[in-house]
């Protein structure tokens, strides 16, 4: 069972981002695309009482309006509801219920999900306010006051949150099988390959209804082991601008990041890297997952001598941050390769899970400053003591040092790149975090 998903939701500016940042306990910006076209969902994890869950902030809903900003945002606020578990409506205390808030209750109540109803901008403590009753003719039961920017009242609506998430099953942490999200634009053939793995090679496998609601979960086991690929196609609605269906890719592909444990990018052979490619990527990347790039449709791009690495060097320079990846040339039509993305999978995943012994890990990091003197300023050198593993998915190690400023980006990769040279670590990101002690410790 992967994390259950918080939407918070509501008309623009009755606070839905502050309490958002607050939830998750730091800030993170929202970002502004170009004009007509609405910002980005955010998604981030929040936790409360010892239970994890994904929370989605999505833009104001206006539900009548005509502008194409506006109407993005309702559609993309659409869609974190259809996938969510707990809905969060966010309404304003001190403006009252208005016209657009009553079409918002009715518009979740027929969602027909759990949804907790909170009035912000409640910055006083002591007696109810009688502008608190009238939130109760929305119909949606008992409102929570909240001041998201003096952090009032925001543990009891968690707790409101805490109780109506789906139950929380034995097995949510045993299972074994890997979890495999197939991401990218539109039309680049990720339902074509799901269709072809669980069509012909299939041992086993039941479909899953998934977490997120327009994904489909394919439980699959072979000789090579089990699997849960997540689907995220069916992206393209024909009613949509193509700008529109860009974003609901990119919604739908971080959801499924976000669940998965190896990420399959794949990209159109006769396209190549897209600028959506690199944004998914970069998720895929920021998020610490396995992954693996896939250039489907290679039956069908013209070839000649040296095609096949021109063309690896072509995907590494757009996406030069993945240069641990793996690539894979496949036909999802015809099954070639296909095949062969088991054991890479097997392997990603694997390698993203990697732990190493302290005692192991110094070996190399000595041997790594034995090679390479790390770098002086101003007549103070560097000094490493010594490395450990803080985390797995992905490897995370921690350096402590004598002077953190010392500690230059470019020591930082070579450290990296030794670390990959003994343990390999193909496709998976390596993290070092960088730590200060004073010498005398």
């Amino acid at each position: 069972m992967s994390k259950p998903i918080v939407a918070i939701v509501g008309r623009p500016n009755v606070g839905k981002s502050t309490l958002f940042n607050y939830i998750v306990g730091k800030r993170i910006s929202i970002v502004e695309d170009t004009p007509g076209v609405t910002r980005d969902r955010v998604y981030a994890e929040g936790n409360w009482r010892g239970r994890s869950f994904t929370l989605v902030d999505t833009g104001g809903i206006e539900p009548e309006s005509d502008d194409v900003i506006l109407s993005q945002m309702r559609e993309q606020a659409n869609l974190a509801i259809s996938m969510a578990d707990v809905i969060v409506f966010v309404t304003d205390l001190k403006q009252g219920v208005t016209a657009a808030d009553s079409d918002i209750a009715l518009m979740l109540k027929k969602s027909k999900k759990p949804i907790v109803l909170v009035c912000n901008k409640a910055d006083n403590y002591g007696k109810v306010p009688d502008d608190i009753y009238e939130f109760y003719n929305l119909g949606l039961g008992e409102p929570h006051r909240v001041s998201a920017a003096n952090a009032i009242g925001i543990g009891d609506m968690l707790d409101a949150i805490y109780e109506e998430l789906p139950p929380q099953t034995d097995d949510e942490n045993k299972d074994e099988a890997i979890k495999v999200a197939i991401i990218g634009k539109p039309n680049v053939g990720k339902s074509s390959l799901v269709n072809k793995i669980l069509g012909e090679n299939r041992v086993i496998v039941s479909n899953v209804a998934g977490t997120t609601r327009d994904a489909i979960d394919s439980e699959f086991e072979n000789e090579f082991g089990k699997y849960v690929f997540i689907d995220t196609a069916g992206i393209r609605r024909k009613s949509k601008v193509s700008e529109n269906l860009e974003k609901y890719s990119v919604m739908r592909s971080l959801l499924a990041v976000e669940r998965a444990d190896v990420c399959l990018l794949m990209i159109d052979a006769n396209e190549g890297v897209t600028e959506q490619d690199t944004k998914i990527a970069g998720e895929a990347h920021e998020a610490g997952k396995g992954i693996i790039i896939v250039v489907n449709k290679w039956d069908e791009y013209e070839k000649g001598n040296g095609t096949l690495e021109q063309y690896k060097k072509d995907v590494y320079n757009k996406l030069s941050y993945l240069s641990y990846a793996p690539i894979l040339f496949i036909s999802a039509k015809t099954g070639q390769r296909v095949n062969k993305l088991f054991e890479m999978i097997n392997s990603v995943a694997s390698q993203n899970a990697l732990r190493v012994s302290t005692s192991v890990l110094n070996q190399v990091l000595n041997e790594a400053i034995a090679i390479v003197q790390p770098p002086t300023d101003k007549g103070k050198r560097l000094r490493l003591f010594y490395m450990t593993q803080a985390s797995t998915k992905p490897p995370t190690f921690v350096v402590f040092v004598n002077d953190k400023d010392l500690f230059h980006f470019s020591y930082e990769r070579y450290l990296v790149n030794q670390i990959r040279k003994e343990f390999g670590l193909v496709g998976t990101p390596v993290r070092i975090i960088v730590r200060e002690r004073m010498e005398k410790e």
